[in-house]
């Protein structure tokens, strides 16, 4: 991971992967952590290659919910907002392939030790030596499930109207930013995709209203996931987050390079965010701005062990 991390060093920012806030939320089977000592020191091992190489990284700090499984998490029971289960996919787990059970809806009482489990994850990450953190809150995932009224079900302070639906988010900002200056916290939202089985009403107006919120938090960016990578939902997020957002706005899914710099030149983003295409290019902005051909991902390597797939994709000759 470390090798793999400052290969792509020369990112503007590198933003890693989804990263347990808290124990037992696993989503992914051998995904990382921060919320232990070991964890935190693996993690310097990463960062310091980073920094020696100029580069600067945040941490992507999550919950899996309901995409979480016991049989990643020592048979302990998936949490939700509400008891609604991913439907129509299965999970990898040490014993296979396995259904999404239908999760436990967490209580109101519950809540705060959730959000004081992604403020700890916030000083671990410092700890660790990160530039700083990115809350998820997007594909899905615990806080996103509270967000979007395709699964939160709800009632009472934390369902219904998008006020109540947004708190857990609002109140884990709150907290993180307290955790560490707001200007090293962004956040990620997917109002549109529908992956993990997600869906909302009117995801247009979930985003300029929360866009709005989070002006107060003065935070490092706004990352949007502008399109759904189903395809089943529609509309145009990124134009009312820049709108309503007066911070930075990164947008993300699908770009090509010439796309992504008409984008910021017109003003519709400040920044652009690559997955795939940095997974297979580790010199992904050199090749940009030479216009060079890419590297094709193997996806069949996405989640191996091993460096094939991961460290072994080719720079440009010098």
């Amino acid at each position: 991971m470390a090798e793999y991390y400052a290969q792509r060093a020369s990112a503007g920012l590198i933003i890693a992967e989804a990263t347990m806030a808290m124990p037992e939320c696993s989503a992914f089977w051998r995904e990382p952590g921060i919320h232990s000592p070991a964890q935190i020191d693996g993690w310097r091992r990463v960062t310091d290659a980073v920094h020696a190489q100029d580069g600067r990284i945040f941490l992507q700090i999550w919950h899996g919910g309901r995409a979480c499984h016991p049989a990643l998490n020592g048979g302990r029971e998936c949490v939700s907002a509400s008891p609604l289960p991913i439907r129509n996919d299965e999970v990898h787990t040490p014993e296979g392939k396995l259904p999404y059970p239908t999760p436990r809806a967490l209580g109101d009482e519950e809540l705060p030790a959730i959000v004081d489990g992604f403020a700890q994850a916030a000083n671990n990450a410092r700890l660790a030596g990160f530039d700083g953190v990115e809350v998820h809150s997007a594909n899905g995932y615990l806080l996103d499930q509270f967000l979007r009224d395709g699964v939160n079900q709800r009632t009472g302070p934390y369902g219904g109207a998008m006020e109540n639906r947004a708190r857990l988010l609002l109140e884990v900002l709150d907290a993180v930013t307290h955790s560490w200056s707001s200007d090293r916290v962004g956040v990620r939202i997917s109002p549109l995709n529908s992956f993990n089985d997600m869906r909302d009403s009117d995801p247009v107006a979930l985003t300029a209203w929360l866009a709005k919120q989070l002006n107060r938090f003065n935070l490092a960016y706004l990352h949007v996931m502008r399109s759904d990578m189903f395809d089943q939902q529609h509309g145009d997020v990124l134009t009312v987050a820049r709108e309503k957002y007066h911070g930075v706005l990164i947008g993300n899914m699908g770009y090509s390079g010439e796309e992504a710099d008409a984008a910021i030149v017109a003003g519709e983003v400040d920044a652009v965010a690559f997955g795939v295409p940095f997974l297979a290019n580790p010199d992904l902005p050199a090749r940009l701005q030479r216009q060079a051909a890419l590297n094709a991902a193997d996806p069949a390597t996405f989640y191996t062990q091993d460096a094939q797939g991961y460290t072994d994709y080719p720079p440009l000759p010098a």
